[in-house]
C-alpha cells in the first residue's frame, strides 16, 4: 500500500464515520433533514440538533481521538516500547488530576484554565515515566508498566479525596464523574476551536520531528552518533505528547487504549517512520473515536454509555495480547 493510497482511505474513512455520526442520534432524522439543517433549510429545532450538538460532537470525538493516536506514536517511538500510550503510562491521569485539581479551585471560570492545567499535569506524567523508564538506560516494559500503574492509582486517589473535600465538585458530581469516566459532549465552540488550534499545530510539530524520533529506535546512544540532539529531542516530544494529551483530556475526560491500538494497527501497512505513521495515526484514531462514540449512543440507547467504556471493553483484551507477545519476545 503507498502512502497516498493508504492516507486517502483513511480520509474517507473519517469522512464516512463522521457522516454517520451525524446521522444518528436519539432524534431520528432522515438524510434530507440532516441535509437541510446543515446549511440552515429547516426548522429552528432540527437546526440546533445538527449543528449546535451532533456536529460539535463529532469534531470533539475526532480532535480527540486524532490527539491520542499521535500521542501514542510518540510515546512508543520515544520509549522504544510497543506498550506506550497516554492511559497506560499514567498521562492521561496525570492530566485528569490536574484539570479535577483546577475544577476544585474555581479555576474553569477562565476556559484556558482547564486545557492548561491538563496540559501541566500530563507533562508532569509523562517525564516522571520517562525518567523512570530510563533508569539504567535500558526501557523496559515492566519499568513502564509500573510506572503507569503508580501514578494512575496516585491521582485515581487524590482525584478521589477531592471529590469527597471538595464542596464545588460536589455540586457537579454527575458531570465530573462522566467526564472522569470519558465522554463527548462538547457544544462550546470557542473550546473546539481552541482545541483544533492545539491538537493541529502539536501534530504539525510531531510530524517535523518524525526524522529524529526514528533515530531512538536504535536506542539512545545511536541517535546521538547520528547528530540528534537527544535532550532536546526528548523534551521536545514529551512537550507535544503532554499538549496532546492535555487537549484530549480537556475536552473528553479520560478515554483509554486509543493510543495504544491505532499505531499497531498502522505500522504493518505504513511501517514504522513517523512522517507516514503519526498523520495516519491522526486520521485512524479520529475515525476510531467518532465510531466509538456511536457505538457509546446506541448500544444502549435511549441510554448512553462513557464512550471510554467502549475503548475499554474493546482495548483492554487488545493491551493483554500485545503484553503476552511482548513477554514471549523477551524470553526467547
Amino acid at each position: 500500500m503507498t502512502t497516498r493510497f493508504g492516507i486517502a482511505v483513511l480520509v474517507v474513512a473519517l469522512l464516512g464515520s463522521s457522516a454517520a455520526a451525524i446521522l444518528i442520534g436519539a432524534v431520528a432524522l432522515s438524510p434530507g433533514e440532516v441535509w437541510s439543517a446543515l446549511w440552515g433549510g429547516t426548522n429552528d429545532t432540527n437546526g440546533t440538533i445538527v449543528r449546535d450538538l451532533r456536529v460539535p460532537r463529532v469534531v470533539a470525538a475526532a480532535l480527540i481521538g486524532g490527539a491520542l493516536g499521535v500521542a501514542g506514536a510518540l510515546l512508543q517511538g520515544l520509549l522504544r516500547n510497543p506498550l506506550a500510550d497516554p492511559y497506560v503510562t499514567g498521562t492521561s491521569a496525570g492530566a485528569s488530576l490536574a484539570a479535577v485539581l483546577a475544577i476544585a479551585l474555581g479555576g474553569v471560570t477562565l476556559p484556558a484554565v482547564l486545557p492548561l492545567a491538563a496540559f501541566v499535569g500530563a507533562i508532569a506524567a509523562a517525564t516522571v515515566v520517562w525518567r523512570l523508564a530510563s533508569l539504567g538506560g535500558r526501557t523496559t516494559v515492566l519499568t513502564v508498566l509500573l510506572a503507569g500503574v503508580i501514578l494512575s492509582s496516585f491521582a485515581a486517589g487524590i482525584v478521589t479525596l477531592l471529590l469527597v473535600a471538595s464542596d464545588r465538585l460536589a455540586l457537579r458530581l454527575r458531570a465530573v464523574l462522566g467526564w472522569l469516566l470519558g465522554g463527548v459532549s462538547v457544544t462550546d465552540r470557542a473550546e473546539l476551536l481552541t482545541a483544533a488550534v492545539i491538537v493541529g499545530a502539536a501534530t504539525v510539530v510531531a510530524i517535523a520531528l518524525a526524522r529524529r524520533l526514528d533515530a531512538f529506535a536504535f536506542g539512545e546512544e545511536t541517535a546521538a552518533t547520528l547528530g540528534i540532539d537527544v535532550e532536546r529531542t526528548t523534551l521536545a516530544v514529551l512537550g507535544v505528547t503532554a499538549l496532546l494529551t492535555g487537549a484530549a483530556v480537556a475536552l473528553g475526560g479520560v478515554i483509554g487504549f486509543v493510543g495504544l491500538i491505532v499505531p499497531h494497527a498502522l505500522r504493518p501497512f505504513f511501517g514504522a517512520p513517523h512522517a507516514r505513521l503519526v498523520p495516519a495515526c491522526f486520521l485512524l484514531g479520529a475515525t476510531t473515536l467518532v465510531i466509538a462514540d456511536i457505538a457509546a449512543r446506541v448500544v444502549l440507547a435511549p441510554a448512553e454509555l462513557p464512550v471510554g467504556v467502549i475503548t475499554g471493553l474493546v482495548g483492554g483484551p487488545f493491551f493483554l495480547v500485545l503484553l503476552l507477545r511482548e513477554r514471549r519476545r523477551v524470553i526467547v
